[in-house]
């Protein structure tokens, strides 16, 4: 019994015990030992932390001199204690991107962290992410919170050198100093002391300097998440195995490794889920190490140079979530049944990989938690209805993106469209797709965009298409053959963002229905027919819209002044029947379009308005109108004009000094106007020009020598038809990427200098990387891209280059007043395409090794001095399509080859030339020197002649007589034959008598 007693005993003073604890718990929890709320001195912290914040949005409103601090926003306090515990000031809006900043600056708190803080010692979490603390430093005495567990600097704008004193705080588990694009470190050792750190965030956070940061990174054990993307990191320690073994998140995306392997290491993490390692230079096949990694739900290779095939070890991965192998350069099939064995594959991107074809396998029908799959680029040559058909069973349920953009689909659209009814994305752009888009279109209820230009669609849309798309947002059908067909008083369900149609018909009328639409800020309306004076009111609607392309239309009309519509960034009324003066414009338009209208009257007006106000204009186009009048000298506002084109109008007198204000120009056309005087010394402070075309008008002088100094970019010069005088300055020659040079029809003179062979772009084809495009700035998901162009005189015509400028080489000085030789250097420019010296005075002969300028497709030399004759070598010119020789001194036979002979006549005339296509002959006697020699070589013929004559008769006399005379039998038988003959003959004789 006294055993039992004890357990009896021992039960009732723990069953005591714990009644006791609960009272005392309850007490507290009553207030009943504390009642004071939060500590006074702490209330005070916070209010002198909040003093020296500005708080646009009144997130701190609850923030006042008297009450508990515990109930105030974003603070947590001990329920015992009352000491403040948790500091969470955390913008609720954030950003990804710094340009993304402006749209949240109205919700974060401004100013500096005050040291108050300090005070707040059992402080243990502090978040003020996605604030704006204006480039100030991370302050040091942050590092004397020693009770910190979670601190969070994100987005803060914060700047200098991270301080060392944060290795002081033992306690930190998460450190998140992410998206402070001025925050920097010079090494890694201060991390060392973070003994139980478990998450580091430094994406976006200049790390270049840091050597070290994965020898220290792989001496914290507890490290859990490590992510390093975007910190310029370029080099990989030596590291035989990583001790972090524990860590499942790695993200050293968006670096420049030098490396050309991913580093071995990698593979031994095996309880990795995420790894992401796009945006490097990792190259050759995917490594077979990655293989090991089978717990990975995130796995993202994108954008390196990887050039294997799809690596069939992936059927592996059952629990793989996110795969991105976009923008590689991988090869083979998509047709792999790895893909097939995906099963948890919920985002799948292989796009952008021009290597990468074949069909859509039928085993992906299989992939029930498929949501978004991107294929863009990859060459599946299948029938549209095909894929709808894999995907139409379980896939259908879930998925809510299918990008297969330049896929090479074609086909019609069907019905099964109207499955998907879960689809959030549907981008099939740029295929050719052909017939009417189905009327099951309009059940995708959740459809928010819809990309499906560039195809061979036709039909009509009508308003059932729409019926259902409420969520729609995104409409581009633009580039096929479709015509809208709606109600004039139509209101779509749908409040749309961007409306692309060019193409398409929608009516003569601009449509009614586009000024319900309140939020449309992309709008491409290019060659819909429309006939109708310029939408006013719908701009005055449109209060959000950005973009607005109504070129290659009839608008008419004058147009009204725009400077109200400042959120206008892109306007394009090209190729329209516009009039009138030039409408003055926002200073915050990006673009503006007038080209190919009616324009008239001085720009004066248009140029000079604010002229105290910086315009953020980049392109300007106002060539092909009828402006008139001198150019003001009020460019000074224009320092982001990276495209001037003023061609093809009336404008006359000099070109400005402010012109000079130009830094940022690339593009600049002042052609086929009426402009003089002299190029203006000013112009050299336009360093980026690429392009410069000045040609036919009446500007005077020598050519400027500093154009070899300090223009280096440029690409194109045209300064043809003008009155230029005076010889090229050898400077030229420093133009090294130059690959158009028309000086043409001008009043120069002397040698062209002996160092054009510098011109490297014109030596090696592709010698230089360069675009004939240029992008612009526009918020949207949207390309807005302008293509230079150049009128060149080529194969004796004007022709007209754009897309493929950066593949074109010219070189004109036709019609000038050069007299010497052609400099044998030419020919070291074996890049040119075309080569125009015709009308001048040059004398010698044509280069005797022209034939290695293979590229060259046109080559007048007509009208000049030139003698000898044509050289052989030319006949290798198998790319040539046009050549005039015409009207020099050239003599001799014409070169034998497929290539000369099929010129017309004329391109030989006035020399004296003979042989094909020239009806005249060559004959023995073609010339002074040949006459000379001539006698010698016919009498030589002779001798030879007669010899071979004699040789022969003997040779064939004794081949017959010989044996006659040497075998009895075969003379018995030749006698025996003419004797036969004999009789034949007389008998035949007789018959006849």
């Amino acid at each position: 019994m006294k055993p039992n007693m004890s357990c009896v005993l021992v039960f009732a003073l723990f069953l005591f015990e714990i009644l006791a604890i609960a009272t005392i718990s309850i007490s507290f929890c009553n207030g009943s030992s504390y009642h004071g709320g939060c500590l006074e001195s702490e209330r005070g912290a916070l209010l002198r932390l909040k003093r020296d914040l500005k708080d646009p949005s009144n997130r701190l409103a609850s923030w006042t001199g008297s009450g508990d601090c515990c109930a105030w926003t974003g603070v947590v306090c001990d329920n015992m204690t009352g000491h403040v515990l948790h500091l969470d000031l955390r913008n609720p809006f954030n950003y990804s991107k710094e340009s993304e900043y402006d749209a949240i600056r109205g919700t974060a708190l401004v100013g500096k962290i005050n040291p108050s803080l300090l005070d707040l010692k059992h402080l243990s979490y502090l978040d003020l992410s996605f604030n704006d603390f204006q480039g100030d430093r991370i302050p040091r005495f942050v590092g004397s919170m020693g009770n910190l567990r979670y601190l969070n600097f994100s987005g803060t704008r914060i700047g200098g050198m991270i301080p060392q004193q944060l290795g002081n705080l033992s306690n930190l588990q998460f450190l998140d100093l992410s998206s402070n694009y001025l925050l920097y470190v010079d090494n890694f050792m201060w991390l060392s002391g973070l003994s139980v750190l478990e998450h580091l965030d430094l994406r976006s956070v200049n790390l270049s300097k840091a050597f070290d940061w994965l020898m220290v990174a792989n001496k914290l054990p507890s490290l859990v998440e490590l992510r390093l993307s975007n910190c310029q990191l370029q080099h990989f320690s030596p590291l035989a195995t990583a001790n972090f073994s524990s860590l499942t998140v790695l993200d050293l995306s968006h670096n420049q490794f030098d490396n050309s392997f991913i580093p071995s290491w990698v593979f031994g993490l095996s309880h990795l889920l995420f790894l992401d390692l796009g945006f490097n230079n990792f190259q050759g096949p995917i490594p077979g190490g990655l293989q090991n990694l089978t717990s990975l739900k995130h796995l993202g290779l994108d954008s390196n140079y990887f050039n294997s095939s799809i690596p069939n070890w992936l059927y592996r991965f059952i629990h793989l979530e996110y795969l991105s192998l976009r923008n590689n350069k991988l090869q083979g099939t998509i047709d792999s049944e790895a893909l097939g064995n995906l099963t948890s594959i919920s985002r799948l991107d292989l796009s952008l990989n021009t290597g990468l074809a074949g069909r859509i396998p039928r085993s992906m029908a299989s992939l029930c938690n498929l949501k978004s799959i991107n294929l863009r680029g990859v060459h599946v040559s299948q029938e549209i209805s095909e894929i709808l058909d894999i995907f139409s069973g379980c896939v259908s349920n879930g998925l809510e993106s299918l990008d297969m953009r330049s896929s090479s689909i074609y086909g019609h659209l069907t019905d099964q469209l109207g499955q998907f009814r879960n689809l959030v994305t549907l981008n099939l752009a740029n295929n050719s797709i052909v017939g009417p888009i189905p009327e099951s279109f309009g059940q995708l209820s959740t459809l928010r965009e819809l990309q499906i230009y560039d195809n061979k669609l036709n039909g009509t849309l009508s308003e059932l298409h729409f019926a259902n798309l409420t969520e729609l947002s995104w409409f581009r059908v633009g580039g096929n053959q479709l015509t809208l067909e709606v109600k004039h008083d139509w209101i779509p369900p749908f409040q749309l963002v961007a409306l692309g149609l060019h193409s398409c018909y929608i009516g003569s009328r601009f449509p009614l229905w586009l000024n319900s639409q309140r939020h449309l800020q992309f709008l491409d309306l290019v060659n819909s027919r429309i006939s109708d004076i310029f939408p006013i009111r719908f701009l005055k609607s449109a209060s959000q819209l950005k973009i607005l392309d109504l070129e290659q239309n009839q608008i008419h009309g004058e147009m009204p002044n725009l400077t109200e519509f400042t959120q206008l960034l892109f306007l394009s009324m090209d190729s329209n029947n516009m009039s009138g003066p030039l409408p003055l414009i926002s200073s915050n338009l990006v673009y503006l379009g007038l080209s190919y209208n009616s324009f008239s009257g001085s720009i004066s007006h248009f140029l000079c308005d604010k002229i105290n106000e910086t315009k953020r204009l980049e392109a300007l186009k106002l060539n092909d109108n009828y402006l008139q009048g001198e150019l003001p000298d009020c460019w000074m506002s224009y320092q982001n004009l990276k495209i001037l084109k003023l061609s093809n109008n009336k404008l006359t007198g000099n070109l400005p000094n402010s012109f000079g204000s130009l830094a940022s120009l690339v593009w600049l056309d002042l052609g086929k106007n009426r402009l003089s005087g002299t190029i203006p010394v000013s112009l050299k402070n336009c360093t980026a020009l690429e392009s410069l075309d000045v040609g036919e008008n009446e500007f005077v002088g020598n050519i400027p020598a500093w154009f070899g100094e300090r223009f280096s970019r440029m690409v194109v010069l045209n300064l043809r038809s003008n009155k230029f005088h005076g010889p090229l300055p050898t400077r030229l020659c420093d133009l090294a990427i130059l690959q158009i040079l028309d000086i043409a029809d001008n009043n120069l003179s002397g040698a062209i200098p002996n160092c054009i062979n510098n011109l490297t772009g014109m030596v090696t084809a592709n010698s230089f990387s360069r675009s004939a495009q240029q992008h612009l700035p526009v918020p949207l998901d949207v390309d807005v891209i302008l293509t230079e162009k150049a009128s060149v005189v080529s194969r004796g015509e004007v022709v007209e280059y754009d897309e493929i400028l950066n593949l074109v080489t010219v070189t004109a000085v036709s019609r000038n007043d050069l007299p010497k030789n052609v400099p044998l250097e030419v020919i070291n420019l074996k890049a040119t395409q075309s080569l125009n010296f015709s009308q001048n005075t040059f004398t010698g002969r044509i280069p005797e090794s022209i034939g290695v300028m293979r590229s060259l497709e046109s080559v007048d030399f007509s009208v000049n001095q030139l003698s000898g004759e044509i050289p052989q070598s030319m006949s290798n010119l198998m790319s040539l399509n046009y050549l005039n020789l015409s009207n020099n001194k050239l003599t001799g036979k014409i070169p034998s080859s497929t290539q000369l002979q099929s010129f017309d006549a004329s391109s030989f005339a006035g020399n004296d030339l003979c042989g094909a296509p020239l009806p005249k002959n060559c004959t023995e006697n073609v010339s002074n020197s040949e006459d000379e020699n001539g006698d010698e070589d016919e009498d030589e013929l002779d001798h030879w002649f007669y010899v071979s004559i004699a040789l022969g008769f003997v040779v064939g006399i004794w081949c017959f007589i010989g044996p006659l005379i040497f075998n009895r039998r075969w003379r018995y038988k030749y006698c025996h034959f003419l004797n036969r003959l004999e009789r034949r003959v007389v008998c035949v004789v007789r018959k006849r008598g």
